[in-house]
């Protein structure tokens, strides 16, 4: 099967490089770029571990084929922050959205599309943006929190405003 000439914008890189046809998007960025923040769990689609933004829009990278993202910006957990970490992997730190952490990097890839879609997202809006997470040790809660922080939801410890009531 001859490859192909890949061609895509990774974490805000220009990347070129010569894939076969059947290459996975997953295997692409965990074996080919050494980018292992985007966990293969499933496999089919149903968990969300492997969960990455393409065009901005959330996608499971195991569902996905290289060629599909020909000319596409991908962005992954190691494309969000630089320096510091970005405002929703802090949530996540502050209102403790993780246990063993191997969901975390897929929700909070799923966060930031539902943040980018709808800024200040309903309830309904955030339920919908995370059902394609699973995460197994049930720390729904605390990830429910930290988005709640991230839209403004939620204040930040010490800056409640005193009339306000609980």
């Amino acid at each position: 099967m001859k490859a192909l000439m890949w061609r895509a914008v990774v974490n805000g890189q220009a990347v070129q490089l010569s894939v076969p046809p059947t290459r996975l998007l997953l295997s692409l960025l965990r074996e080919e770029l050494e980018l292992t923040g985007t966990k293969l769990s499933c496999g089919l689609g149903r968990c969300g571990a492997c969960m990455v933004l393409v065009d901005g829009m959330a996608v499971n990278a195991c569902l996905v084929m290289a060629y599909q993202c020909q000319n596409r910006e991908i962005t992954t957990i190691e494309g969000l922050a630089s320096q510091e970490l970005h405002p929703v992997q802090q949530a996540f730190m502050e209102e403790g959205g993780f246990q063993c952490g191997y969901c975390t990097p897929g929700m909070i890839m799923s966060v930031q599309a539902l943040l980018g879609q709808h800024p200040e997202p309903t309830e309904e809006q955030i339920l919908q943006g995370l059902s394609g997470n699973l995460c197994r040790c049930t720390g729904y809660g605390g990830i429910l929190r930290a988005v709640g922080r991230c839209c403004n939801k939620m204040e930040s410890p010490g800056q409640a405003d005193e009339t306000s009531s609980v």
